[in-house]
Protein backbone atom coordinates (compact mmCIF):
# COMPACT_ATOMS: atom_id res chain seq x y z
CA UNK A 1 0.00 0.00 0.00
CA UNK A 2 1.46 3.56 -0.78
CA UNK A 3 1.86 5.98 1.73
CA UNK A 4 -1.14 7.50 3.55
CA UNK A 5 0.66 9.61 6.17
CA UNK A 6 -1.36 10.51 9.26
CA UNK A 7 -4.15 7.89 8.15
CA UNK A 8 -1.32 5.07 8.12
CA UNK A 9 -1.90 5.22 11.76
CA UNK A 10 -5.18 4.58 12.21
CA UNK A 11 -5.09 2.01 9.48
CA UNK A 12 -2.72 0.12 11.65
CA UNK A 13 -5.16 0.56 14.30
CA UNK A 14 -8.21 -0.70 12.45
CA UNK A 15 -6.44 -3.85 11.14
CA UNK A 16 -5.36 -5.13 14.41
CA UNK A 17 -8.83 -4.50 15.92
CA UNK A 18 -10.20 -6.04 12.91
CA UNK A 19 -8.34 -9.32 13.19
CA UNK A 20 -8.65 -9.15 16.78
CA UNK A 21 -12.55 -9.12 16.42
CA UNK A 22 -12.47 -11.56 14.31
CA UNK A 23 -10.92 -14.14 16.14
CA UNK A 24 -13.76 -13.26 18.97
CA UNK A 25 -16.28 -13.73 16.39
CA UNK A 26 -15.01 -16.84 14.72
CA UNK A 27 -14.84 -18.06 18.25
CA UNK A 28 -18.60 -17.80 18.84
CA UNK A 29 -19.66 -18.85 15.24
CA UNK A 30 -18.39 -22.23 16.13
CA UNK A 31 -20.03 -22.05 19.14
CA UNK A 32 -23.01 -20.54 17.70
CA UNK A 33 -25.68 -23.51 18.93
CA UNK A 34 -25.28 -21.46 22.59
CA UNK A 35 -25.83 -18.03 21.05
CA UNK A 36 -28.93 -16.36 22.62
CA UNK A 37 -30.28 -14.53 19.37
CA UNK A 38 -32.67 -11.48 19.26
CA UNK A 39 -34.74 -10.00 16.55
CA UNK A 40 -34.65 -6.19 16.05
CA UNK A 41 -37.22 -4.80 13.27
CA UNK A 42 -38.04 -7.88 11.48
CA UNK A 43 -37.17 -11.57 11.52
CA UNK A 44 -34.02 -11.52 9.23
CA UNK A 45 -32.92 -8.64 11.09
CA UNK A 46 -30.78 -10.28 14.01
CA UNK A 47 -28.46 -9.74 16.55
CA UNK A 48 -26.41 -11.92 18.72
CA UNK A 49 -24.18 -11.52 21.85
CA UNK A 50 -21.39 -11.82 19.28
CA UNK A 51 -22.27 -8.99 17.62
CA UNK A 52 -22.60 -6.90 20.77
CA UNK A 53 -19.01 -8.34 21.93
CA UNK A 54 -17.36 -7.72 19.01
CA UNK A 55 -18.41 -4.13 18.54
CA UNK A 56 -17.30 -3.84 22.06
CA UNK A 57 -13.89 -5.04 21.29
CA UNK A 58 -13.60 -2.54 18.29
CA UNK A 59 -14.68 0.45 19.60
CA UNK A 60 -12.10 0.29 22.60
CA UNK A 61 -9.38 -0.51 20.93
CA UNK A 62 -9.87 2.39 18.90
CA UNK A 63 -10.98 4.54 21.60
CA UNK A 64 -7.43 4.05 23.49
CA UNK A 65 -5.97 5.04 20.34
CA UNK A 66 -7.57 7.96 18.90
CA UNK A 67 -9.85 8.64 22.06
CA UNK A 68 -11.42 12.36 20.33
CA UNK A 69 -12.57 10.26 17.30
CA UNK A 70 -16.30 9.91 17.27
CA UNK A 71 -17.57 6.29 16.77
CA UNK A 72 -20.95 5.31 14.90
CA UNK A 73 -21.23 1.31 15.62
CA UNK A 74 -24.54 -0.69 14.71
CA UNK A 75 -24.96 -2.08 18.19
CA UNK A 76 -24.19 0.71 20.56
CA UNK A 77 -24.76 3.60 18.42
CA UNK A 78 -22.87 6.95 18.46
CA UNK A 79 -20.22 8.62 20.48
CA UNK A 80 -19.43 12.09 19.79
CA UNK A 81 -15.57 13.28 19.22
CA UNK A 82 -13.94 16.33 18.40
CA UNK A 83 -11.17 15.47 15.66
CA UNK A 84 -13.36 15.06 12.61
CA UNK A 85 -13.14 11.78 12.51
CA UNK A 86 -15.97 9.39 12.78
CA UNK A 87 -15.44 5.32 13.08
CA UNK A 88 -18.11 3.72 11.48
CA UNK A 89 -18.42 0.15 12.90
CA UNK A 90 -20.24 -2.73 11.50
CA UNK A 91 -18.62 -5.95 13.98
CA UNK A 92 -20.62 -9.11 12.40
CA UNK A 93 -21.87 -7.63 8.92
CA UNK A 94 -24.26 -10.71 7.60
CA UNK A 95 -25.53 -12.07 10.97
CA UNK A 96 -27.82 -14.14 9.71
CA UNK A 97 -25.35 -16.45 7.29
CA UNK A 98 -23.23 -15.83 10.54
CA UNK A 99 -25.82 -17.91 12.68
CA UNK A 100 -26.40 -20.02 9.78
CA UNK A 101 -23.60 -21.33 9.48
CA UNK A 102 -22.56 -19.93 6.37
CA UNK A 103 -18.78 -18.31 5.17
CA UNK A 104 -20.30 -14.87 4.24
CA UNK A 105 -20.09 -12.36 7.07
CA UNK A 106 -17.10 -10.08 8.15
CA UNK A 107 -15.67 -7.61 10.27
CA UNK A 108 -16.41 -4.04 8.63
CA UNK A 109 -14.15 -0.65 10.32
CA UNK A 110 -14.48 1.93 8.19
CA UNK A 111 -13.80 5.82 9.32
CA UNK A 112 -15.15 9.10 7.41
CA UNK A 113 -14.28 13.13 7.77
CA UNK A 114 -15.54 16.19 6.31
CA UNK A 115 -14.51 14.96 2.48
CA UNK A 116 -16.47 11.55 3.26
CA UNK A 117 -14.86 8.05 3.27
CA UNK A 118 -10.89 7.91 4.07
CA UNK A 119 -10.62 4.59 5.73
CA UNK A 120 -11.47 1.00 5.53
CA UNK A 121 -10.81 -2.40 6.71
CA UNK A 122 -13.14 -5.29 5.87
CA UNK A 123 -12.00 -8.94 7.25
CA UNK A 124 -13.64 -12.19 6.66
CA UNK A 125 -12.33 -14.64 9.29
CA UNK A 126 -14.02 -17.86 7.34
CA UNK A 127 -12.49 -16.97 3.94
CA UNK A 128 -9.13 -15.83 5.27
CA UNK A 129 -9.33 -12.58 3.15
CA UNK A 130 -8.44 -8.86 4.67
CA UNK A 131 -9.17 -5.70 2.86
CA UNK A 132 -7.94 -2.04 3.22
CA UNK A 133 -7.93 1.02 1.90
CA UNK A 134 -7.00 4.43 3.43
CA UNK A 135 -7.44 7.32 1.17
CA UNK A 136 -4.32 8.62 -0.97
CA UNK A 137 -2.98 5.12 -0.54
CA UNK A 138 -4.89 1.96 -2.71
CA UNK A 139 -6.81 -0.50 -1.59
CA UNK A 140 -5.39 -4.53 -1.04
CA UNK A 141 -6.14 -7.60 0.02
CA UNK A 142 -3.86 -9.38 2.22
CA UNK A 143 -1.38 -6.89 0.78
CA UNK A 144 -1.72 -7.22 -2.45
CA UNK A 145 -3.25 -4.32 -4.41
CA UNK A 146 -6.64 -4.51 -6.05
CA UNK A 147 -8.13 -2.52 -8.85
CA UNK A 148 -12.31 -2.25 -9.49
CA UNK A 149 -13.39 -3.95 -12.65
CA UNK A 150 -12.93 -1.54 -15.91
CA UNK A 151 -16.00 -3.55 -18.08
CA UNK A 152 -20.07 -2.72 -18.13
CA UNK A 153 -22.57 -4.30 -16.26
CA UNK A 154 -22.63 -7.00 -18.82
CA UNK A 155 -19.05 -8.32 -18.14
CA UNK A 156 -19.36 -10.40 -15.19
CA UNK A 157 -21.44 -10.19 -11.86
CA UNK A 158 -23.33 -7.09 -10.31
CA UNK A 159 -24.50 -7.34 -6.05
CA UNK A 160 -27.47 -6.71 -5.10
CA UNK A 161 -28.73 -6.04 -1.48
CA UNK A 162 -32.22 -5.21 -0.25
CA UNK A 163 -34.32 -5.51 3.05
CA UNK A 164 -37.64 -4.51 4.49
CA UNK A 165 -36.80 -0.69 4.66
CA UNK A 166 -38.50 -0.53 0.90
CA UNK A 167 -41.50 -2.04 -0.56
CA UNK A 168 -40.99 -5.58 -2.28
CA UNK A 169 -42.00 -4.18 -5.66
CA UNK A 170 -40.05 -1.92 -5.81
CA UNK A 171 -37.08 -4.17 -5.04
CA UNK A 172 -38.68 -6.34 -8.24
CA UNK A 173 -38.74 -3.50 -10.52
CA UNK A 174 -35.17 -2.78 -10.13
CA UNK A 175 -34.08 -6.17 -10.68
CA UNK A 176 -36.53 -6.26 -13.45
CA UNK A 177 -34.86 -3.56 -15.33
CA UNK A 178 -31.31 -4.93 -14.54
CA UNK A 179 -32.15 -8.12 -16.21
CA UNK A 180 -33.92 -6.89 -19.09
CA UNK A 181 -30.48 -5.07 -19.83
CA UNK A 182 -28.93 -8.12 -19.58
CA UNK A 183 -27.18 -7.66 -16.04
CA UNK A 184 -26.27 -11.02 -14.13
CA UNK A 185 -26.79 -10.72 -10.42
CA UNK A 186 -25.79 -12.45 -7.01
CA UNK A 187 -26.64 -11.73 -3.19
CA UNK A 188 -24.34 -13.44 -0.30
CA UNK A 189 -25.45 -12.18 2.88
CA UNK A 190 -23.02 -9.66 3.27
CA UNK A 191 -23.59 -6.01 1.29
CA UNK A 192 -20.29 -5.00 3.04
CA UNK A 193 -18.11 -7.87 1.95
CA UNK A 194 -20.06 -7.56 -1.81
CA UNK A 195 -18.48 -3.78 -1.52
CA UNK A 196 -15.55 -5.40 -0.88
CA UNK A 197 -15.68 -7.71 -3.92
CA UNK A 198 -16.44 -4.87 -6.15
CA UNK A 199 -13.43 -3.08 -5.11
CA UNK A 200 -11.17 -5.97 -6.33
CA UNK A 201 -12.77 -6.33 -9.40
CA UNK A 202 -14.83 -9.80 -8.23
CA UNK A 203 -18.14 -7.84 -9.24
CA UNK A 204 -19.01 -5.43 -11.17
CA UNK A 205 -21.42 -3.35 -9.06
CA UNK A 206 -23.22 -3.60 -6.13
CA UNK A 207 -26.62 -1.64 -5.43
CA UNK A 208 -29.09 -1.67 -2.20
CA UNK A 209 -31.73 0.55 -2.22
CA UNK A 210 -31.54 0.76 1.58
CA UNK A 211 -28.18 0.20 3.74
CA UNK A 212 -26.99 1.89 6.79
CA UNK A 213 -23.28 4.02 6.94
CA UNK A 214 -21.87 0.91 8.90
CA UNK A 215 -22.83 -1.22 6.04
CA UNK A 216 -21.04 0.75 3.92
CA UNK A 217 -18.19 3.33 5.24
CA UNK A 218 -15.29 0.93 4.89
CA UNK A 219 -16.52 -0.86 1.19
CA UNK A 220 -16.80 3.11 -0.21
CA UNK A 221 -13.08 3.75 0.76
CA UNK A 222 -12.23 0.93 -0.60
CA UNK A 223 -14.14 1.02 -4.19
CA UNK A 224 -12.94 4.65 -4.63
CA UNK A 225 -8.93 3.54 -4.14
CA UNK A 226 -9.72 0.70 -6.23
CA UNK A 227 -10.49 3.29 -8.97
CA UNK A 228 -14.51 2.45 -9.18
CA UNK A 229 -17.14 5.28 -8.35
CA UNK A 230 -19.23 5.10 -5.09
CA UNK A 231 -22.82 6.88 -4.84
CA UNK A 232 -22.29 9.66 -2.39
CA UNK A 233 -23.69 8.68 1.60
CA UNK A 234 -25.26 11.27 3.73
CA UNK A 235 -22.85 13.71 5.79
CA UNK A 236 -23.68 15.10 9.19
CA UNK A 237 -27.06 13.80 11.21
CA UNK A 238 -27.78 12.12 7.35
CA UNK A 239 -25.00 9.18 9.09
CA UNK A 240 -27.42 8.12 11.00
CA UNK A 241 -30.13 7.07 8.92
CA UNK A 242 -30.23 4.32 6.07
CA UNK A 243 -29.71 5.84 2.27
CA UNK A 244 -29.30 4.25 -1.58
CA UNK A 245 -25.88 2.37 -1.75
CA UNK A 246 -24.09 2.07 -4.86
CA UNK A 247 -20.92 1.20 -5.94
CA UNK A 248 -19.60 -0.12 -9.06
CA UNK A 249 -16.00 0.09 -11.63
CA UNK A 250 -15.74 2.99 -13.15
CA UNK A 251 -17.19 1.49 -17.09
CA UNK A 252 -20.21 0.23 -15.11
CA UNK A 253 -21.14 3.13 -12.64
CA UNK A 254 -23.16 5.40 -15.17
CA UNK A 255 -25.49 2.80 -16.34
CA UNK A 256 -25.89 0.94 -12.92
CA UNK A 257 -27.08 4.68 -11.84
CA UNK A 258 -29.75 5.09 -14.52
CA UNK A 259 -31.40 1.84 -14.08
CA UNK A 260 -31.83 1.92 -10.10
CA UNK A 261 -32.76 5.50 -10.18
CA UNK A 262 -31.96 5.95 -6.50
CA UNK A 263 -33.05 9.48 -5.75
CA UNK A 264 -35.78 9.65 -8.34
CA UNK A 265 -38.84 9.35 -6.38
CA UNK A 266 -39.87 9.28 -2.35
CA UNK A 267 -40.07 5.84 -2.15
CA UNK A 268 -36.65 5.24 -3.13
Amino acid sequence: MRDAGPKADRLQVAVSAARAAGVLALDYFRRRDALVIETKRCASDLVSQADREVETLIRAALAEAFPADAQLGEEHGLSPGTSGVTWVIDPIDGTAPYLAGLPGWCVSIGACDADGPCLGVIYAPVLGELFTAVRGGGATINGTEIRAASGDLRSGLLGIGANDRVAPARVGEMLAALMEAGAAWTRYGSGALMLAWVAAGRLTGYAEPRMSAWDCMAGYCLIAEAGGRVRPFPDGPGLLAPAPVMGAGAGAFDELAAICGFGRSPDW
